[in-house]
């Protein structure tokens, strides 16, 4: 089975400027319409979600092209989805599993003053942990599309450094500050993949 490059999302610069957005499909095609050998050597496309290269080999028609791209973003060969267990037909089986946990006397005092009892505050505390979690790697996630881009797009750029310094360290109002005086669709691009790389409260500029 073959991704529909429909669904894979980047952006293409021309030098410092912004060519193309879209599925890959799209700026595949518009890159093919219209740029020749030489600006296209100029070109560079970035992953939307990942924040990284992609290298597009552009010889040849459009089709020989989409060919390429295809066979390089496939999905998992045939023989590797067939091992996957048999779903048995029917409903899952839901509900709890009992399994011993190991407190000290004051956890146990807490838990059975809380609403619900120890077992209910428990699988509330997990999900919480869990929900908190998933934010973290959220904000990892963005950060690290955001390094991969800057480094590429910007790595020579004024206050490079002390922008990524800030980026990891969570202060969105310094970082913003530092890329501020950097090519405008470098910056926009910027901002758009750094949009979940801060905690909520700093999450107060405009995209």
């Amino acid at each position: 089975m073959k991704k529909d490059l429909t669904s894979v999302y980047c952006t293409a610069f021309l030098d410092m400027n912004l060519f193309a957005s879209g599925s890959l499909h799209h700026v595949a095609v518009t890159v093919k319409d219209s740029l020749d050998d030489i600006d296209v050597s100029r070109l560079l496309i970035f992953d939307d979600n990942t924040g990284k290269q992609i290298d597009i080999d552009f010889r040849g028609e459009i089709d020989s092209v989409h060919k390429r791209l295809e066979e390089r973003f496939s999905d998992l060969p045939d023989k590797e989805v067939n091992h996957q267990p048999t779903r048995q037909v029917g409903r899952p089986k839901l509900g709890v599993v009992s399994r011993e946990v190991t407190l000290l006397p004051r956890h146990w005092e807490w838990l059975k003053n809380q609403p619900g009892g120890a077992s209910v505050t428990l699988r509330k505390l997990v999900d919480e942990a869990r929900r908190a979690g998933g934010e973290q790697s959220k904000i990892r996630e963005a950060q690290e599309a955001t390094y991969h881009f800057m480094t590429a797009m910007a790595g020579n750029s004024h206050q490079y450094e002390e922008a990524l310094r800030e980026l990891y360290a969570g202060n969105s109002d310094c970082f913003y500050h530092f890329i501020d005086d950097w090519a405008p669709d470098i910056v926009h691009y910027i901002k758009r993949l750094a949009a979940n790389a801060f905690p909520e409260p700093n999450k107060n500029k405009e995209i």
